[in-house]
């Protein structure tokens, strides 16, 4: 089995010199450095749990999605047991990809270049002269696809790490599950249930990629970004805002942080006493309305909370509201990001809900869409602002609502995450998501990164 390697280089303490707790201060080179991008991969993106894709992407024996890991392409597939696998995507002869298209299905992935040839299990099955130039003493259980360390599958979602001292996918989430539940789960508040449809849309932006997972781990008071889109209306139900207007006007917007693991986001919490009234068209909102009595019904108070945004450090983001996502930030160099958007819906709803939000997301979403355009550009700007020779000098300031400002949430103290929220806007979230940052950048292994996590208490 291969094993990773890191710098020999002594860096302990380097990265936690740019991020400041006691200040709320933020160096601006770790957004445009390319030396510290490479140690990200190296120390980050080479040991954390990372989403590659959803099961109902493959749901046959073949079936395969290219996916990525950081920088590294890999390949999500399950094999003829109806086991799912994860594998580097280069030949262990000479690096080249063994599979070139985005999905599919295929018995075997075969390298063009010498015909090396792997079975959907990762094992090296074929090799061009086997006999002529290797004598048959090439022994091919040794030289399969480079296999992750561990996978996991949360009710749905398929996560990856490499490093096989990581710990378990529970543990790495701990009560952030909780709300990754409200983006996973059916409507109704039935357990799971959720398929991806529509792809996967990509697209890049010259930005780095902290700054957009940053953006959904809790940012509440950038609406000015959005005014325009605010006036012009484009909401499910043609009117005058971005989504469900008496919806937002009836909630409470709560910033909920796990800042010992750097996860974070906002959910939206209801009265007890609210009755959806969001005007959908004719079955449409028929099935939503059915549907939001049945979550009432199975889970009590607690389905006075709904979905908002989130991240899950490091890089994958997720909308729990409509149109819900799932967002990968990929990072390609320490200015510029490959967004990977999958787009999530429940799988029992009938086709003509499933087309009206197919179609709303993709009017709301992505490089087309009326909102994300504008986070788009404050992410470029904010990359752009990073970079030179007089501002590097100047820190960015993250001291909006520090711990002891913060009024606490204490409408549902029932919540398993209940200590961890607090209403309304605060930067402690992007707090809690650099220092992680920076634990994890001065970290060599995971015991390293578990006793400093075990220091953080409460909220920063």
């Amino acid at each position: 089995m291969f094993g990773l390697r890191f710098m020999e280089r002594d860096m302990a303490g380097e990265f936690s010199a740019m991020i400041s707790a006691k200040t709320s201060q933020v160096d601006r080179k770790i957004f445009s450095d390319e030396e510290i991008f490479r140690e990200e991969q190296r120390r980050i993106f080479a040991k954390a749990w990372i989403f590659v894709g959803h099961e109902s992407q493959i749901p046959n024996a073949g079936d395969y999605f290219l996916s990525r890991m950081g920088i590294d392409p890999v390949i999500l597939v399950r094999d003829k047991s109806g086991s799912i696998g994860v594998f580097h995507n280069s030949c262990r002869h000479r690096g080249m990809r063994v599979c070139r298209y985005d999905a599919g299905n295929t018995r075997l992935f075969t390298c063009s270049y010498h015909g090396w040839s792997f079975g959907i299990d990762g094992k090296l099955v074929g090799v061009p002269g086997m006999k002529e130039g290797y004598c048959n003493k090439l022994d091919k259980s040794e030289w399969g696809l480079i296999p992750v360390a561990k996978i996991a599958n949360y009710k749905g979602a398929i996560w990856a790490t490499w490093d096989a001292d990581a710990v378990s996918l529970e543990e790495y989430l701990g009560d952030m599950r909780y709300m990754l539940d409200l983006a996973l789960d059916s409507h109704d508040g039935t357990e799971g249930g959720s398929e991806v449809s529509i792809g996967v849309q990509k697209w890049t932006i010259p930005s780095n990629w902290k700054l957009s997972a940053e953006n959904f781990i809790g940012d509440l008071y950038h609406n000015i970004s959005h005014r325009s889109v605010d006036m012009v209306g484009i909401g499910p139900e043609g009117t005058s805002q971005r989504r469900d207007e008496g919806f937002i006007n009836n909630a409470t917007l709560v910033s909920v942080g796990f800042h010992e693991r750097g996860h974070g986001g906002i959910n939206v919490y209801l009265p007890p006493e609210y009755v959806d009234a969001r005007p959908y068209p004719g079955e449409i909102g028929e099935w939503f309305r059915a549907a939001d009595k049945a979550r009432k019904d199975r889970l009590g108070e607690n389905a006075c909370i709904l979905g908002g945004v989130g991240t899950v450090f490091p890089n994958m983001s997720f909308r729990a509201n409509q149109p819900r996502q799932i967002i990968v930030w990929n990072p390609v160099s320490a200015t510029e990001t490959e967004v990977w958007s999958w787009y999530l819906f429940d799988a029992k709803s009938p086709d003509s809900v499933k087309a009206f939000m197919r179609e709303y997301a993709l009017r709301y979403c992505g490089p087309a869409g009326m909102t994300e355009r504008d986070d788009m550009e404050n992410w470029q700007g904010a990359t752009e602002g990073s970079v030179g020779g007089v501002v590097e000098s100047f820190p960015y300031n993250y001291a909006y609502n520090l711990a002891d400002d913060e009024q606490p949430f204490e409408a549902l103290p029932n919540l398993p995450y209940a200590k961890n929220a607090v209403i309304g806007a605060t930067e402690g979230n992007a707090r809690g998501f650099y220092r992680q940052w920076s634990i994890w950048m001065d970290a060599t292994n995971w015991d390293e990164i578990r006793r400093e996590q075990m220091k953080i208490k409460g909220r920063i």
